[in-house]
């Protein structure tokens, strides 16, 4: 019976490892901005990379997060990182969409957020879509008021607006209390 070949390891000597395996992650992300800074040095430029990236469980969690590295890799994973930091609760009704109106102003960044009816979907646009998406709206119309083009601004902005969110009183709440007051 032939044998296999040995690998280049097993030929030195050295221990068989076994295949790196990462279990699924609860978070998905997505990165929404990328940016190459530059910096004058003597010689030349040097270059490095900001990411923005929004970290989300589809399940009323979302967050976002700024990374900076020499490599896109690095840059990604800190932004990661950070924005799982980052984690905000927001206020969903009925497991689709939100309870009321709101606008939120992150520096020069003006965004309207609008509750929708049943699969009406998600109408926003860049990273206000991907905000919504990943905190597990369904149904949601938005607007960019303001003129500013900037992905990471406007990121924040959604994620300010979905800060304000409240949840609405349930009518079982509301009878107790009129019950009480009687």
């Amino acid at each position: 019976m032939p044998q296999r070949p040995r690998t280049k390891n097993e030929r030195r000597g050295g221990r068989e490892r076994a295949p790196r395996t990462r279990e699924p992650s609860e978070w998905e992300q997505r990165v929404v901005d990328m940016r190459r800074t530059a910096r004058v040095v003597a010689g030349g430029r040097r270059f490095s990379f900001r990411a923005t990236v929004v970290v989300g469980d589809r399940k009323g969690r979302v967050g976002v997060g700024v990374g900076k590295g020499a490599e896109v890799a690095k840059a990604v994973e800190k932004a990661a990182n950070r924005a799982k930091k980052s984690v905000i609760r927001v206020a969903i009704v009925d497991k689709r969409t939100i309870g009321h109106d709101v606008t939120a102003k992150f520096s020069a960044a003006r965004i309207v957020l609008r509750p929708a009816r049943p699969g009406h979907g998600l109408v926003a646009g860049g990273p206000i879509r991907v905000v919504a998406m990943l905190a597990g709206i369904k149904d949601l119309t938005a607007k960019i008021v303001s003129r500013s083009p900037n992905k990471l601004n406007n990121a924040l902005a959604a994620v300010e607006a979905l800060k304000k969110l409240k949840m609405p009183e349930s009518k079982h709440s509301v009878q107790q209390v009129t019950e009480a007051k009687v």
